[in-house]
């Protein structure tokens, strides 16, 4: 929209890293995904895997122990039907969610928001996955918000319309990176995810693997957007939430605002949450940007 003296308006530099251009450089014979998985999650998933298998042992022992007792026989069927119960319900609203997407969702293609789709094919290719997943755009109501999901042997990307009404192109292309990065890392594998469900039982264990895995999708979103800047400006708007500001944010400024957050309290909130606070995941991206 052109100013009233009729030139365009100044982009605002959001950061004093200037430059656009893609620093990251994969290491010979790397995937993108082993490059940029953090180095946390790694540790995390190890435990996790850890865990869940001696969780996994101790069910199958006790549940043997159970056998060899015939009076509680009657309890161990009970529980399996409890199981095949949980999980024919739990089939039933993945089922149940897939129609409502393809009924009630815009489902991205060559003819619908090409433009969008060609964000995830290009970015699915980037990674090497086997086949593109299902993109979907939908009305949130004002609500920002993305995430990727497996249904039925599926992979799906979900976009709220709101998120993608107040970000631009380049900051788009980030968030598609972030939630395809997901699918890559293979944090939604189901068998995978079951093996380490016991692991969930151990205290604060969970979401700091869960924060760790976002902090990895933060890094390869803005390897595929190429875009630095905008990566991190992508994480700021998840803050602003205001389209008519979002040329105007200082990343520098919300960076300085990490070392305003209370050391005990910041540490109390954020053990509770599956996802960093949004100032350290943008400073995250500030060091990544900057590194050799």
């Amino acid at each position: 929209m052109a100013t009233p003296t009729g030139q365009q308006p100044q982009r605002h530099n959001h950061t004093a890293f200037h430059s656009p251009a893609q620093p990251y450089q994969l290491p010979h014979g790397r995937s993108v995904v082993d490059t940029f998985r953090n180095p946390k999650e790694k540790l995390y998933q190890v435990m996790m895997f850890a865990f869940g298998i001696v969780g996994w042992l101790c069910a199958l022992l006790g549940i043997w122990v159970t056998v060899m007792a015939p009076q509680a026989l009657a309890s161990l069927a009970l529980l399996g039907l409890y199981a095949v119960i949980a999980l024919i319900g739990y089939l039933i609203s993945v089922a149940a969610f897939r129609a409502t997407a393809f009924g009630n969702m815009i489902l991205l293609g060559p003819r619908q928001f090409p433009e969008l789709h060609t964000m995830v094919v290009t970015g699915a290719n980037e990674l090497g996955m086997r086949s593109t997943p299902t993109a979907f755009l939908y009305n949130s109501n004002g609500m920002f918000n993305a995430f990727a999901r497996r249904l039925l042997g599926g992979s799906y990307v979900f976009l709220t319309s709101a998120l993608v009404e107040a970000n631009d192109d380049e900051q788009v292309k980030f968030v598609i990176g972030h939630e395809l990065g997901h699918h890559a890392a293979g944090h939604l594998n189901l068998w995978l995810n079951i093996l380490k469900l016991p692991a969930y039982l151990v205290p604060f264990l969970g979401r700091a693997y869960s924060r760790s895995r976002e902090l990895t999708c933060d890094a390869i979103g803005s390897y595929l957007s190429k875009n630095p800047v905008a990566s991190e400006t992508a994480i700021q708007m998840l803050a602003c939430g205001c389209s008519r500001m979002n040329q105007r944010m200082s990343c520098d400024a919300f960076i300085d605002q990490e070392r305003m957050v209370p050391p005990i309290f910041g540490f109390l909130t954020e053990i509770f949450r599956t996802h960093p606070r949004l100032t350290r995941r943008v400073a995250a991206l500030r060091k990544l940007a900057q590194r050799p």
